[in-house]
């Protein structure tokens, strides 16, 4: 009698994941997306602070050679774009004035 309901139990189509088991995994997967969602922020201030970076050496480079060709500095970014010595005006912006760029922190 006893070994027809051990049987019975094990042969009991109990099959699926119980509220538990689903919750733990909801929260393991929440825990992992915070990490990637931090991660990635990270990553992108560190892309935002490079890309200035870029622009005020371009910038630079720019007002280095309006300079050796007019031999005096160009008014603003803008006047470097009217000379055809930039395409555009760089996003992040540029801190320039008088043929001088200032460099972001970290460059």
């Amino acid at each position: 009698m006893l070994k027809q309901r051990i049987l019975a139990a094990r042969t009991r189509d109990d099959e699926g994941f119980t509220l538990i088991e689903l919750l733990i995994v909801i929260v393991v997967l929440g825990i992992l997306a915070s990490i990637v969602v931090f991660g990635v922020a990270t990553f992108r201030a560190d892309a935002t602070a490079q890309a200035a970076c870029s622009n005020a050496k371009t910038v630079d480079i720019a007002s280095q050679a309006y300079i050796a060709k007019t031999g005096a500095p160009a008014a603003n970014v803008a006047a470097l774009q009217a000379a055809n010595y930039l395409q555009s005006v760089p996003n992040p912006a540029v801190v320039y004035a008088a043929g001088v760029v200032t460099y972001p922190a970290g460059c």
